[in-house]
């Protein structure tokens, strides 16, 4: 058996092996970790879809309410983790220990509240979150067992960050790709085998979330060296939760603006029927799907982004900047001709009896796809400016996709263009995305090759 490295190897290995090999070998566990968590999530889309439209719809719907969920888990779990790497970087492991434990243990509370409170509000939340009259008891079965699913599903989110910034990418894949494959055996099971509908589906996911959990508590427990959440590292002191929040204030902004940008795109999208709110729903999973690869392979690269960092090895923070824009680029341009040209058949494979969903759906995947391959330089370029510690610029750049410009997009065109303004309002926020990122990176970019010639000087 493959021994684990120890922290000085570790050091050694995320400063000094190549870029182009050493990010590869960390992104490809996360890349199939994200593929699988996608994927997890298209199949309920897809089985639920099966059943009506407002079912779909309904998927879509509580898919808002995932989303706050992993806000909590990943702006936990992202801001500790990019600390704990720079931490490492700079072999500072007592600070890193404590952001470790104080991360997870503040996730498990958060989730608890966010349960119960949502389980005691689940016909107002549903409302609020976009449901139709006819979406809204789908809406109900579903939220309330996901909901119940909260308070591991969170501390997930953080032992996954928390593996992979350590640079134990391959660890954090067995935990959610375990999940994910029992997910999509179980939801044909529970939908249809044992007549369970749309409850099935929820039933399925928070069941294979907790085989998820266990699996990556088990690995943390376990791995020789790997940070573990000990209650006595815990601490409420300020500077642990100004570090994490720092850092994970770009999560926070990005994840939380998600969440209500969802919930607006539902509630724009109720105003033209449930097949809007279905097609849109389908859309979005799609578009996931794709942008997981990519955001997988930036995982990769934000752990030897923080070491090198920490570790004031400036000019390799750039080479490893460049080498995954450039990898990015050509990957989002062949998904966004691929994509283009099925994106009827594709429509066609979730609600082939609804001709609405599939005309709605497959002109918002196009128009999507136009402006997918510049979003190479946005996310790799957040990643960068979140690994290094810059909180506010990161904040501006995570923040703009589905906040700064898609929630005044979502509000302004569907009531200026009708059902063209919905399906436009994403594409818009990715172009004026692109340009605040460009101009944010730029300064980034070259006070890095200040330091970087200070530190060769």
């Amino acid at each position: 058996m493959k021994r684990d490295l120890t922290y000085d190897e570790k050091h050694k290995m995320m400063v000094e092996t190549p870029v182009n090999k050493l990010i590869p070998r960390l992104a490809v566990p996360t890349i199939i970790s994200m593929l699988i968590t996608s994927i997890y999530n298209m199949a309920d889309t897809f089985f639920v879809s099966q059943l009506s439209t407002s079912a779909s719809g309904a998927v879509g719907v509580n898919f808002s309410l995932m989303a706050m969920i992993q806000a909590i888990g990943f702006t936990l779990g992202m801001g500790s983790g990019n600390y704990m790497s720079r931490m490492l970087g700079a072999k500072e492991q007592e600070k890193a220990q404590r952001a470790c434990s104080t991360a997870v243990y503040t996730a498990f509370v958060f989730g608890l509240l966010l349960a119960v409170f949502g389980i005691w509000n689940m016909e107002a939340l549903v409302r609020v979150l976009g449901a139709t009259e006819t979406i809204a008891p789908y809406a109900r079965d579903y939220g309330q067992y996901i909901l119940i699913a909260a308070p591991y599903m969170t501390v997930s989110f953080v032992f996954n960050n928390h593996l992979r910034s350590q640079g134990n990418a391959a660890l954090s894949m067995l935990g959610i790709t375990a999940g994910g494959v029992l997910n999509v055996i179980l939801d044909p099971v529970l939908i249809f085998w044992l007549d369970m509908g749309i409850s099935g589906a929820a039933i399925a996911t928070i069941f294979s979330q907790f085989v998820s959990f266990l699996i990556l508590l088990t690995l943390v427990i376990r791995s020789g060296n790997v940070l573990k959440p000990h209650p006595k590292f815990f601490t409420m002191k300020g500077w642990v939760y100004k570090e994490i929040l720092s850092a994970g204030m770009p999560t926070l902004g990005r994840q939380g603006l998600a969440s209500l940008a969802s919930v607006l795109l539902n509630v724009a999208a109720s105003g033209f029927g449930d097949a809007a709110v279905a097609a849109m729903s389908i859309v979005t999973r799609i578009m996931m799907f794709i942008n997981s690869a990519l955001i997988g392979f930036g995982q990769g690269f934000q752990p030897v982004c923080g070491f090198n960092f920490g570790a004031g090895r400036y000019g390799r923070v750039l080479e490893a900047y460049y080498f995954c824009r450039r990898v990015a680029f050509v990957f989002l341009l062949v998904m966004a001709v691929v994509m283009f040209a099925v994106s009827t058949p594709i429509m066609r494979m979730f609600r082939r009896e609804d001709a609405e969903v599939i005309r709605i759906g497959a002109l918002a995947l196009k128009l999507q796809c136009v402006l997918l391959p510049v979003q190479s330089f946005t996310i790799i370029g957040n990643m960068l400016t979140q690994s290094i510690g810059y909180s506010f610029r990161a904040t501006l750049t995570a923040i703009g996709k589905q906040g700064l410009f898609f929630i005044p997009a979502i509000l302004i065109l569907p009531g200026a263009f009708g059902v063209l303004g919905l399906q436009l309002a994403q594409p818009v926020a990715d172009l004026l995305t692109f340009v605040l990122t460009q101009v944010i990176v730029m300064g980034v970019v070259r006070e890095l090759r200040e330091m970087e010639a200070v530190e060769q000087g």
